[in-house]
């Protein structure tokens, strides 16, 4: 994989600086290059007060640890928007406590701490699945999954004759050792869509 090194940062810096914005144009899904850090916008709230000059009431959430930041910034302040790359990777395979993927492109592998992608990711991944990372100078920085996985049903309570969709739901165990609420009428062996952001049971697999 190449590296960019100090001097060739500082460099490229010069020659292609990041595009400032001013804080009237910041949105939520921006990420932007503030107090040293790199930021996801989350939230942005612009006010225009009948007294004062306008300002933007920005909800901001690092990268690279998760920390939460509220600012408060005049609407002719400025900020450095930050584009990051993204790119689809293969996830191979475990080694240790380091998970493995693939560029899809190069065919180049990455290592990736389970600590770094989280529990609430790894317990939906499987082999061959596809994910996106998101890089800023060839450094990643977070970890999409796809919305939805296909799991098995390996254990549920009896299926009751006439319960429809309509009933309560029931627990089950999941192919990965998850549990999730599915149909009264749905038994072990099913396979069900889960989301990945919720956890939640979608619909019957086709």
């Amino acid at each position: 994989m190449k590296t960019i090194n100090a001097k060739q940062t500082s460099l490229f810096d010069k020659l292609y600086p990041m595009p400032k914005i001013n804080a009237n144009q910041i949105k939520p899904g921006m990420v932007l290059e503030y107090q040293k850090g790199l930021w996801s916008v989350v939230k942005s709230h612009h006010v225009k007060p009948g007294k004062g000059g306008a300002f933007a009431q920005v909800e901001l959430k690092n990268l690279i640890n998760g920390t939460k930041l509220n600012e408060r910034l005049r609407s002719e302040d400025t900020v450095e928007r930050v584009t990051l790359e993204q790119k689809d990777h293969l996830y191979l395979y475990t080694e240790g406590d380091m998970l493995v993927f693939m560029d899809q492109e190069n065919y180049e592998q990455i290592s990736l701490h389970e600590d770094w992608v989280g529990e609430d990711q790894i317990q939906y991944l499987h082999d061959g699945m596809v994910v996106t990372l998101e890089f800023h100078d060839e450094r990643p920085i977070s970890i999409t999954l796809p919305d939805t996985v296909i799991l098995e049903v390996m254990e549920t309570e009896p299926t009751i004759k006439g319960q429809t969709a309509s009933s309560s739901y029931k627990p089950a165990k999941a192919s990965n050792g998850m549990r999730v609420m599915i149909p009264p009428f749905m038994g072990v062996g099913e396979r069900i869509v889960v989301s990945t952001e919720t956890g939640e049971y979608m619909k019957r697999a086709d």
